[in-house]
């Protein structure tokens, strides 16, 4: 959420930011409604004080002058009810309206209309070079024995999966090698909730836009598609001090999502799936631009740096304005490459929101001076499973069927290579 004092001052900005996100939503009528708010304020304040002053000179009062004062201050009491009401009537469309307000996207961020026409910055790793024909992962998976699709679609239904044997245990190996990774940046490690209440998906900007993306449990209860959802509702209402900034988290936990608006698109295998296991970098830091910009780039690098680690080839994108979130300043994507599709896929984000969410969230600090700021907020996929099976599989796979455990994870997987073998 934007101050509404910087939508008053710069409406011709946020019409380019919505413009430029493609997001629909008539500024003008938040800030005619934002004039009748403050009058409507201003008005009923009024009338509340000339009532605190009748009931002073009431309490002295005696006789018919009295009964004259106490009727006039029935009337004003219903002047104060009728005021109240159109209050809340204004106030109820003011918020709605607020709340779908984006926010002002950086000048480096590109134009566009999907993702599609997100811009390559840097490619990293030497594409594999096989002398067999290679397999997609849903054949590797099914081959050794890894997965099963077809039960898991029997218990969750379309999507749904399991793994198991040594694809159980890289998604485990790859979970912890994200957290010793983070451990030696001094990130703090979580285990996050998926089950939350929906002020902190409003918070993060998940509701009301992405509310078909989201899965209601009850009443105001919800699954999160992200740990970023819980750990910033973690900090709801609280206040720190600046030389606890920043806050850095790395968070784990199970995430959900509907994935509606993709109905045809990658159905089989484990590319898009309604339940997913994720490690997620959270940072939260001062209110300064500069700051936000060095942590974009630092969790960026936490996320290469595994890559790297783990041999995958990838590119970098940063996102254009129609493929940013109604809250992100700038995102870039990492995509890792897929053999079987000729093509990188995305696999990881990384967003920076300046203050959009803590404003939701009143998440606040006291800078030196003593004055209270909303601190700024950013997050990074650290590492996502299964997706990210899909390409450590294929890279790895060898003319035999196997699969060569990437010497990272081999202290954890506790093999170098996958096999076929009876179960």
């Amino acid at each position: 959420m934007l101050d509404i004092g910087f939508i008053r001052d710069n409406p011709d900005l946020i019409k380019e930011a919505a413009r430029k996100k493609r997001v629909v939503v008539d500024v003008d009528k938040v800030l005619v409604l934002d004039e009748k708010r403050r009058g409507l304020i201003k008005e009923t304040d009024e009338f509340r004080a000339q009532q605190n002053t009748a009931s002073e000179k009431i309490s002295h009062m005696a006789g018919e002058g009295r009964e004259q004062a106490i009727a006039a201050m029935r009337e004003l009491k219903e002047k104060i009810s009728r005021k109240e009401e159109e209050l809340k009537v204004v106030e109820e469309e003011y918020a709605r309206l607020l709340f779908l307000i984006p926010n002002v996207p950086d000048l480096s961020v590109p134009e566009g209309n999907s993702d599609a026409d997100n811009k390559e910055i840097r490619t990293q790793g030497a594409l594999p070079q096989f002398m067999f024909e290679p397999k997609d992962h849903i054949a590797l998976l099914r081959e050794l024995n890894l997965a099963d699709f077809e039960r898991g679609a029997k218990v969750s239904g379309f999507r749904g999966y399991f793994l198991k044997g040594d694809a159980a245990l890289l998604s485990m190996a790859l979970w912890q090698f994200a957290f010793e990774l983070l451990q030696k940046k001094r990130f703090t490690v979580h285990i996050a909730p998926a089950l939350v209440r929906g002020t902190a998906l409003v918070g993060t900007g998940w509701l009301p836009q992405g509310k078909d993306e989201v899965y209601k449990v009850e009443n105001d209860m919800y699954l999160a598609g992200t740990a970023e959802v819980s750990m910033m509702g973690m900090y709801e209402d609280e206040i720190f001090d600046e030389k606890q900034l920043p806050i850095t988290i790395a968070a784990f936990s199970p995430c959900f999502r509907s994935e509606a608006g993709s109905y045809g698109k990658d159905t089989k295998g484990l590319y898009r799936v309604h339940e997913f296991m994720k490690v997620e970098q959270v940072v939260l830091c001062r209110a300064d631009h500069e700051e936000s910009v060095r942590w974009h780039e630092e969790l960026t690098k936490n996320a290469e740096e595994m890559l790297r680690q783990l041999n995958l080839p990838y590119q970098i994108v940063v996102n254009c304005g129609a493929d940013l979130g109604l809250g992100q300043v700038k995102k870039y994507d990492i995509e890792t490459w897929i053999p079987s599709q000729k093509k990188y896929g995305e696999t990881h984000s990384s967003s920076y929101f300046h203050d959009f969410q803590t404003r939701r969230l009143n998440i606040r600090y006291r800078d030196a001076e003593g004055k209270l700021r909303f601190v700024h907020s950013l997050n990074n996929t650290m590492v996502a499973t299964p997706r990210i099976l899909i390409s450590l599989l294929e890279n790895y796979q060898q003319e035999d069927g196997s699969v060569v455990v990437p010497e990272a994870l081999r202290k954890w997987v506790g093999k170098e290579r996958i096999a076929k073998h009876e179960v």
